[in-house]
């Protein structure tokens, strides 16, 4: 095991579980030099960082995925934070987003697995976990007449973007390409006023610029979050085949399931934030500027919190103290939504793909510095 100061990238691409279970138990708060700053590897700093926007910012230069998409909810605080998100907030509340969207997820759920379950066998999370993501989200914006390969497309561009950003690189032409054209498709989608877009509707209290780089947010946290969340809990739940047959027997656990995915492995390992001033916390002598990085991965697995926190347990009595949708005033938006998608996702599997199970001779597991999932998902079913 390395230490912090030679801790790499890498290694918290690779498998960063047993570097944080090490580094937590020096202290809930470490410098790590890979990082050029903090690492705040328990629950409860994780929590008051990301709760306390006034000393622990997203609002700074460097901020990662601003520098693709421009000022956005995700990267203001404060008033202009509030005035970014409120025109999103009431459409994404639960009872609008099972009233709204419900069926169309099953619906294309089943749409989904229509073509891939006379196979036998197949790859699930761009065959399936990322069209879905990708079609409910363009229905939740209401981009007019937008390919679901293009919208997918521009969300792997703008990812990408953002991971060789926060990995110290250029960011490269390709994220702000991509930024450009949904821009774009934003531009006409508000072009048609049709009155039931999410984006028309934003349009009445912010420009197109802010209209466009919340959209971005949206469409990246919609495909991200939920892909990730559908994959990682598909992989979870196969690589442990007692926890498949017991949500095969019982369908009312995969509530659980996918909330004990989400503590295991969240989509995003990781937020930045940005010290507005010193500050003595947990034994750590933050200064001004320092950045601040919160590992969701590390505080879902803090041991003070979770007993056994690298057992995969769907029955886990407090398995939604998970952080995977962060805390505070930037608080996933579509976290609501993206729970309907999961859930509906992982019971259409099972009920469509009869005896599914990991593929043994393609093997993947979960990998990436910021965003966390396998790259990809073979499985093989009992063929109709």
């Amino acid at each position: 095991m390395v230490s912090a100061d030679v801790l790499t990238l890498a290694d918290l691409a690779a498998d960063p579980h047993p570097h944080l279970a090490r580094l937590r138990a020096a202290g809930p708060v470490v410098w790590v030099e890979a990082l050029g700053g903090w690492l705040v590897t328990a629950r409860e700093p994780a929590v008051r960082v990301m709760r306390d926007a006034e000393t622990f910012t997203v609002d700074d230069p460097r901020f990662t995925t601003a520098r693709v998409i421009g000022p956005s909810m995700l990267s203001l605080d404060g008033d202009a934070h509030a005035r970014h998100r409120e025109p999103f907030v009431e459409p994404f509340k639960p009872r609008a987003v099972h009233a709204a969207f419900a069926e169309t997820i099953r619906d294309e759920a089943d749409r989904l697995l229509d073509a891939l379950a006379p196979a036998g066998a197949g790859e699930l999370r761009r065959g399936f976990a990322g069209p879905l993501a990708a079609v409910v989200m363009a229905d939740v914006l209401g981009l007019a007449d937008v390919p679901v390969p293009e919208v997918l497309g521009w969300y792997d561009a703008i990812v990408r973007a953002v991971d060789r950003l926060t990995r110290g690189e250029e960011a490269g032409a390709e994220g702000p390409a991509a930024y450009a054209a949904l821009r774009e498709a934003v531009a006409a989608t508000l072009r048609t006023g049709d009155g039931g877009s999410l984006l028309v509707g934003a349009a009445g209290r912010l420009g197109l610029p802010e209209v466009a780089s919340n959209a971005a947010v949206l469409l990246f946290g919609g495909i991200e979050t939920t892909e990730g969340m559908i994959v990682n809990a598909l992989y979870h739940l196969l690589s442990e085949p007692s926890c498949a047959d017991a949500v095969r027997d019982d369908p009312a656990l995969l509530d659980g399931a996918v909330e004990e995915s989400l503590r295991l492995e969240p989509g995003a390992a990781v937020v930045d934030r940005y010290a507005t001033r010193e500050a003595e916390f947990y034994g750590a002598r933050i200064a001004e500027g320092d950045l601040v990085v919160v590992s969701l991965a590390g505080a879902n697995r803090d041991p003070g919190v979770f007993p056994e926190p690298d057992r995969f347990d769907p029955r886990r009595a407090n398995s939604r103290l998970q952080l995977a949708f962060a805390h505070g005033p930037h608080y996933c938006l579509g976290a609501h939504l993206a729970r309907l998608e999961a859930v509906t996702a992982l019971r259409a599997c099972f009920e469509r793909l009869p005896g599914l199970r990991l593929d043994q001779d393609r093997p993947s597991a979960p990998y990436g510095l910021v965003f966390r999932k396998p790259q990809e998902l073979a499985a093989r079913w009992d063929a109709p």
